[in-house]
């Protein structure tokens, strides 16, 4: 019998009918197929994670997928949802060296149209994906517009599994989700163990539906960049950037010569600035002067550079750690780099740069804070803090400790920021909530407006609760005697 099978495989059937006889030979001999089939069969080629939505441009966007082995994979996309008169994409190899990970890249597109795509593994819909519609995502609009961004850090795998948030995320269904940081926890040094998290995150079954239709965009924080606290000293650094580039499909990763994860993004009218705050970041026990760095030259330059060229009337800069100095200047923040901030603060000041907000994770609750650069001839520097997506949140310390800031903090369940803009407004503003995993706004919503983040004008009490304020007077008043 052994030696009939080797005689099919050598004979020049075609592989459909040699499938056929392999599977009559089975059903006359009581072989199980698959103890039949060839043994260097690469198996059923399908996707194993994703297909995750990256970065959407107005004619771009970018799918993300890891699939079982060396196959060819390519996606199939249109305009209609049952892809009649589709189109389909060049395809890619997914290679060894990058975990079997690929970002195809939709081309040529309509801006702020619905597109549907399906994943196709050797020219087919893969096995598990083959029963489900082709999913739903949106190129970006070219003209200023109203939408939403969800954001979030911290998710913690081996704590929550489940991770119920990504339910409320589904349902506020933001046009953008941002990972801001601690996106998995790797704490490792060992480039395997990283690869691995990123697998194990991305099979949570609740994040399935948002992943797959609303665009993803992220940058890193400690404990995806390698051990917990890690800095430019960390020996897995460019592995770790290596292995980030291979799981998300941002719009581009730092500069020529300068490498790593920060890039600026476009939409609706709003500029956004993801910061890489580990590369070149100096341990936090390096004395705090004007040689201490956490962005390094290049990037500090690139941002820079970026923030004077932009005319949008919100600039965001999203930064995995936190921007207060609460943590003092041995802490894991810009705390530990408050005259490298304070200088940042300042050119933003002496360019006039209107319009900067600041967004951040890393702290396991949620934030409203404000730095009240007002008072220094400025205008008030927020921030909108979400932490964690998925783990235990920390207990809230003392609002106001090392200088005169306002700290507004919720730590009671995990939580996901929402930010509406409504850029079309003559006086175009934000709104920032934070949701709880019930789905409830924990606080009233906070607007901001464009004509508030302006030299000269003090805004930041306003925005505050009035327990807040009154807390942060106290303490002020304490600090200056």
């Amino acid at each position: 019998m052994i030696r009939s099978i080797e005689t099919l495989k050598k004979s020049p059937m075609k592989t459909d009918s040699l499938k056929k006889a392999f599977g009559l030979l089975a059903l006359f001999t009581s072989v199980p197929l698959c103890l039949i089939a060839d043994r260097n069969d690469v198996g059923e080629p399908r996707v194993l994670q994703g297909p995750m939505v990256g970065a959407v441009e107005p004619e771009t966007i970018r799918i993300w997928a890891r699939v079982t082995g060396e196959h060819e994979v390519a996606v199939e996309y249109g305009t209609d949802p049952f892809l009649i008169n589709s189109r389909q994409s060049r395809s890619m190899v997914a290679k060894v060296e990058d975990d079997f990970t690929v970002v195809i890249e939709l081309k040529d597109l309509a801006p702020g149209t619905d597109y549907y795509y399906r994943v196709l593994v050797e020219g087919e819909g893969p096995k598990y994906l083959k029963n489900k519609r082709p999913f739903r995502v949106r190129t970006a609009p070219v003209e200023a517009t109203r939408f939403t961004v969800g954001f979030g850090s911290c998710v913690r795998y081996g704590e929550d599994r489940v991770q119920p948030i990504w339910k409320e995320v589904q349902v506020a269904n933001p046009d953008l989700f941002f990972w801001l940081g601690d996106n998995i926890y790797g704490d490792t040094l060992r480039a395997e163990v990283l690869a691995e998290e990123y697998r194990r995150q991305r099979d949570v079954a609740l994040l399935q539906p948002v992943i797959r239709s609303i665009p993803q965009l992220a940058t890193w924080d400690d404990h995806d960049f390698a051990l917990n606290d890690h800095d430019r000293e960390n020996p897995l650094k460019n592995e770790s950037l290596r292995i980030f580039k291979q799981y998300w499909a941002n719009s581009s990763y730092g500069l020529a010569n300068v490498p790593g994860v920060f890039f600026e993004y476009e939409y609706g009218g709003v500029d956004f600035f993801f910061l890489d705050d580990r590369m070149y970041r100096d341990p936090y026990t390096k004395s705090d002067n004007a040689g201490k760095t956490m962005l390094g030259k290049g990037q500090l330059r690139w941002l820079k550079q970026a923030l004077v060229r932009s005319d949008s009337p919100f600039k965001v800069i999203v930064s995995g750690s936190g921007w207060t100095s609460s943590k003092g200047e041995e802490g894991d923040s810009w705390a530990a780099a408050l005259t490298e901030r304070n200088a940042l603060f300042e050119f933003i000041r002496e360019r006039s740069i209107d319009g900067v907000v600041l967004l951040s994770g890393d702290t396991h609750r949620g934030e409203f804070n404000a730095i009240p650069w007002s008072e220094k001839g400025g205008y008030d520097f927020f921030e909108l803090v979400s932490s964690p997506l998925a783990q235990e949140p920390s207990e809230v310390d003392r609002p106001m400790v090392w200088e005169p800031q306002m700290r507004e903090p919720y730590s009671y369940s995990p939580n996901f920021g929402l930010l509406t803009f409504d850029m079309t407004a003559q006086d175009p503003w934000l709104r920032f909530e934070l949701i709880n995993v019930w789905g409830d706004s924990v606080w009233d919503a906070t607007e901001l407006k464009a004509s508030e983040l302006r030299n000269g004008v003090s805004s930041w009490k306003s925005k505050s609760s009035r327990r807040t304020r009154e807390r942060y007077e106290r303490e002020y008043e304490r600090l200056q005697k």
